[in-house]
């Protein structure tokens, strides 16, 4: 069992109808997006100037996110080179309209600095 993390997420949002398959379930790729925005802006916050994704290194899927799920990123960072950093990203799903929140999705996500 995967225990919630202590920090304040670094995005949170709603999972909307638009962005699920006829089934209920929302796309990986909105997912994904969302784990890009989230620990891009960490990124940035982190080394205090533009970053921008150069890989993403890792992607595990573990239960599936619907709609009207409460969509938490949690990031921290991993590594940090002369001008990369790695952050790792991972996702809450607080299920609607219920106290239950669950692991989803985690993920790796490397990126370089630009400009200075």
């Amino acid at each position: 069992m995967s225990i919630l993390p202590s920090t304040i997420p670094s995005l949170r949002t709603l999972a909307m109808p638009a962005d699920a398959n006829p089934d209920g379930d929302i796309f990986g790729g909105w997912i994904m997006s969302q784990m890009d925005i989230a620990s891009g802006n960490f990124a940035a916050q982190s080394v205090k100037g533009r970053v921008a994704t150069v890989a993403v290194d890792a992607m595990t899927f573990h239960k599936p996110v619907y709609v009207g799920d409460d969509v938490s990123c949690y990031c921290e960072t991993s590594t940090v080179g002369n001008t990369s950093i790695t952050i790792l990203v991972e996702v809450w799903a607080q299920r609607h309209h219920s106290e239950e929140i669950v692991k989803v999705t985690q993920g790796s996500f490397t990126f370089v600095a630009i400009d200075e």
